[in-house]
């Protein structure tokens, strides 16, 4: 398994780890499963196979990790997919919660060379459709903070950093919103992991709103320092 003949399978595997582990934490085999949507005893053979090619290891009772080589080859694909969501939006006319889907099929068929040659056409964007940092091409990401609005406390003033892109639904809820990458929020109530986040939007915006706690938690913010 040598870099640069990578299957669709293994490129899948590795940029759902790599997502897992943002966060600092390892990523175990039900977390795995769950991200791919199959079965945990698929997972077993394909990450000792990602291990035996070097692309992860293992950590005592928690999980896998990708080593350097598996992390720059994730950091591939996502700069593939971040680059096609951005054409596809950018100069095709695609909605924001379209893209997902058509950048998953055409992430792995799409050429470093076409790759390139759209990144160009765009001016080299730092950032995708939904606020996710477009990897470098020499395998360089800007780091990000993992906290949601929906870790937000009563009298926080945040803006949105990014919006998770996987569900079409969340996406045009968030729209519906304007919880897009680059508001302004203003938390005003939490009502517990199983309730809603009251918010007001904007800096002129006085009538609060409720965000479900499953929206809130696909939603990506900053302190606002403004």
């Amino acid at each position: 398994m040598s870099a640069g003949t990578l299957s669709r399978s293994v490129e899948d595997y590795l940029k759902a780890i790599y997502g897992l582990c943002e966060a600092g934490d390892a990523a175990s085999t039900s977390a795995i499963a769950e991200a791919l949507d199959i079965q945990p005893a698929s997972v077993t053979g394909m990450i000792k196979r990602l291990a035996e090619s070097g692309l992860l290891e293992y950590l005592p009772y928690r999980g896998v990790r990708l080593t350097e080589r598996g992390a720059l080859e994730a950091l591939k694909v996502l700069r593939r997919h971040r680059i096609l969501e951005t054409y596809l939006c950018e100069r095709l006319g695609y909605a924001w919660d379209d893209v997902h889907g058509e950048a998953e099929r055409l992430e792995h068929a799409a050429s470093d060379s076409l790759i390139e040659k759209m990144a160009a056409a765009l001016e080299f964007p730092r950032h995708d459709p939904h606020g996710a940092p477009i990897p470098t091409r020499a395998g360089h990401i800007e780091s990000t903070d993992p906290a949601t609005l929906a870790d937000a406390q009563p009298g926080d003033r945040v803006r949105i950093r990014a919006v998770r892109d996987e569900h079409s639904a969340h996406l045009r809820s968030m729209a519906a919103e304007g919880l897009v990458p680059g508001a302004r929020v203003l938390v005003t109530e939490t009502q517990g992991v199983e309730g809603a986040v009251e918010i007001s939007l904007g800096e002129e915006d006085e009538e609060s709103r409720s965000v479900q706690d499953e929206l809130a938690r696909q939603i990506y913010v900053v302190p606002d320092e403004r």
